[in-house]
């Protein structure tokens, strides 16, 4: 699984806990078992408390194939107050503790950042969260933090009343103030190497885009070499490895740095994504598939047990649109009658994404589907939604970009209150998930993700910088852009490029096309001095004469797709 940009590998332990294994860990995964180091007998014996103001052991793992695995075990303080000093309380009075895998990310990050000196840390192996559940007074912890916390990584599962375990890697060395009062002679002396050693790690993160808001020497471990001396670089610094994390935070420029260079990334794998390079490979929690002749990437959303269906044939797409990017950032409703939201995500990305009506009882004021049709056809599926708007892009009409289809984790009561209609759950029987669920389920939630309208991809992918806004026609109206009699014709006119192109609108309100209006205040027209109409609505899109869902529908323009088993 994937939490916070990691990958994990969650293996449930013997007693009811949780082992969260990543890349590093992986390889010691026998040495990580629980009766290898937690053993209540082999751990009190074994472990060394370390000093400092959290609770943190060195535990030694048992032999496994003739090798013992030395450990860092930190029990998470993500919740707690934190004890900072005077002057640096005034400097970073919000700080907090991260949350466990808050604290691994960041760790990830920095251990791959080499903009400038590469900083080395031990390596985080895992996370452990045993299965008993405190009372609060037990934990130490605030409400009002973790609440704050899961504010911020709402879907990130975090739990007030379980204790969460950080295992890394140890480092063999000491710690920078205890090396130093040894190795160099002097009060004086000494209390300047420390402070100069001290300075140049914090400058040196500064310029990876980090920093620590307790930055201690006791943080810096330094290595002894066989001829009694620390070990030390090239230009004579000393050699030193950072440890303790749990107020690790991106300096301000790093964080809007993070943030831009992620959104540069999506604008262009956005414009490729139906691109199929030669050895495109995919990684293990992902899969290609085919539904409806849409490509998509399909994998769990780990944090809320949900599924994720990402339109087009790039993996690296698949993070952007994961729950916790963009489910709780600050929305803006915009209709009044259907749940249809616009939210910028974490990675400064305009979506917009809508709740799915499949499965309601169809709209009385929406028209008869055709003369002679014995029943209403309903509201589309995500997955027809999808394909219908591809595929009217691909016959030359206009329509706003679907990225995603997104299923709850949790079974809501949504089937009992809201579905009557139960066509599309039998039509799509046949479609399933690689892991064999149907892709339809109506004791499920369905979001789905649309680029928020302003700019073709194309554009936007070489010069980020949105040349027109999308406006419907209604609220063209009232805002007197164009007149009631023009948006009469346009609607008019979308309707018959519709039916060219074999489909009907059973709907068709002004509130589901847009116009795009450029800076200036002018409106993009087309070659033939028309006002460019774009619908960002398929609800209620059906195969023209068609009284029954649509069968599959090119997802693309013929040549972008790949077959699939």
């Amino acid at each position: 699984m994937r939490l916070l940009g990691v990958d994990y590998v969650h293996i449930p332990t013997a007693n009811g806990g949780d082992l969260y294994l990543t890349r590093f860990g992986l390889p010691f995964q026998e040495h990580l078992q629980l009766e290898n180091w937690r053993d209540e007998a082999w751990f009190e014996t074994q472990c060394e408390r370390l000093r400092g103001t959290s609770v943190v052991y060195r535990v030694p793992t048992k032999p496994v194939h003739g090798r013992s695995l030395s450990l860092v075990v930190k029990y998470c303080r993500v919740g707690e107050d934190v004890p900072l000093d005077t002057m640096t309380f005034e400097k970073f009075s919000q700080a907090e503790f991260n949350s466990p895998y808050e604290e691994f990310s960041l760790v990830m990050e920095l251990r791959e950042r080499k903009v400038a000196e590469r900083i080395l840390t031990h390596r985080p192996l895992a996370i452990y969260i045993p299965p008993e559940r405190l009372e609060l007074w037990q934990t130490g912890r605030s409400a009002h933090r973790i609440e704050h916390k899961k504010a911020k990584f709402r879907d990130v599962e975090l739990d007030i009343f379980r204790r969460y375990v950080l295992i890394y890697q140890w480092i063999n060395g000491e710690s920078a103030d205890a090396a130093l009062e040894k190795a160099v002679p002097g009060a004086a002396r000494r209390a300047e190497e420390l402070k100069r050693l001290t300075l140049r790690a914090k400058a040196e993160m500064a310029r990876n885009g980090f920093m620590v808001a307790d930055h201690k020497p006791a943080h810096l471990i330094l290595r002894w070499r066989r001829d009694g001396t620390l070990l030390r670089k090239k230009n004579g610094d000393y050699a030193y490895a950072l440890i303790d994390f749990e107020l690790l935070l991106r300096t301000p420029e790093h964080e809007r740095e993070t943030q831009s260079s992620r959104r540069a990334i999506y604008l262009s794998r956005q414009r490729d994504r139906f691109a199929s390079p030669k050895g495109l490979q995919y990684p293990a929690h992902l899969k290609p598939v085919r539904l409806l002749g849409v490509d998509y990437v399909w994998g769990h959303a780990d944090s809320t047990h949900g599924s994720l269906w990402v339109v087009g044939q790039d993996p690296d797409l698949f993070d952007y649109f994961v729950p916790e990017r963009w489910r709780h950032t600050p929305s803006k409703r915009l209709s009044t009658t259907n749940e249809t939201y616009y939210t910028l995500t974490k990675d400064r990305i305009n979506l917009v994404w809508k709740v799915s009506r499949v499965g309601e009882a169809p709209d009385p004021a929406a028209g008869s589907p055709g003369p002679g049709a014995r029943a209403h056809p309903g509201y589309n599926s995500p997955f027809e939604e999808v394909a219908i708007a591809l595929d009217l892009k691909a016959k030359g009409i206009d329509a706003i970009y679907p990225r995603a289809i997104y299923m709850s984790g949790l079974k809501s009561t949504r089937s009992k209150l809201y579905v009557s209609d139960n066509r599309r759950y039998h039509s799509h029987q046949a479609l399933t998930t690689p892991d064999g669920q149907p892709v339809l389920r109506p004791d499920h939630i369905y979001l789905t993700i649309w680029g928020f309208w302003n700019g073709l991809d194309e554009i936007l992918a070489s010069r980020d910088d949105a040349y027109c806004l999308g406006i419907s026609l209604l609220e063209a109206c009232q805002d007197g852009i164009i007149s009631a009699r023009d948006a009469k014709r346009l609607l008019a006119r979308e309707q018959k490029k519709l039916a060219a192109a074999g489909y009907r609108d059973l709907s068709p309100k002004p509130t589901h096309y847009l116009l795009s209006l450029r800076h200036s205040g002018t409106l993009v027209r087309d070659d033939d001095g028309w006002p460019t109409l774009r619908i960002c609505n398929f609800a209620l899109i059906q195969s023209a004469g068609s009284a029954k869902p649509p069968g599959p529908a090119p997802g693309a323009p013929a040549g972008t797709h790949r077959k699939k088993g």
